[in-house]
């Protein structure tokens, strides 16, 4: 299906019909892999995909699908083509923000979101770009060892085990 952020599939799917008392009731399992597009560095980003999806069918008069969990389709139609509700249930899956795990971004390409986001000096910028200027940096550093915690942090997790062992 065309799918302007899905751009390959490979998924593996389990489909399980029983039948009891004139509805069909269909278990999907789904898992694979899917290939997005980083919303950052634009290389592919291949996400796994684990999910599962339920739904009731019946034969009535007319099409209907208003309810969430049943499926009322034509007594003349003799099959069922589950095509989309596979991609419907697939596409659920993505995340909202598709961007490699830190580190693993096309450097290249974070070396030139940086160049191409700089600001005059002096101008502090909001606070999205703050966090993608820390990201970058972590990104950028080969080694990421113990980092100093902010001991503000350290007293109020000192505060929070002191009151669950009381």
């Amino acid at each position: 299906m065309e799918s302007p952020d899905i751009h390959d599939a490979d998924l593996h799917v389990a489909l399980s019909v029983t039948y009891k008392r004139d509805i069909y009731t269909l278990d999907f399992a789904i898992t694979g892999t899917i290939t997005l597009i980083c919303d950052r560095c634009l290389d592919d980003l291949v996400m796994p995909v684990d999910t599962d999806y339920h739904i009731n069918v019946r034969y009535g008069e007319d099409y209907n699908d208003e309810a969430d969990d049943l499926l009322v389709i034509p007594e003349s139609d003799n099959y069922l083509n589950v095509a989309y509700m596979l991609y419907d249930t697939v596409a659920l899956t993505i995340p909202i923000k598709h961007v490699h795990p830190l580190g693993k971004c096309n450097r290249q390409m974070s070396q030139m979101l940086k160049k191409h986001r700089a600001r005059p000096a002096g101008e502090d910028g909001d606070l999205e770009d703050r966090l993608i200027d820390e990201m970058e940096a972590m990104d950028d550093s080969a080694d990421v060892s113990e980092t100093p915690t902010d001991p503000r942090w350290d007293a109020l997790r000192g505060l929070a085990s002191n009151e669950m062992t009381d």
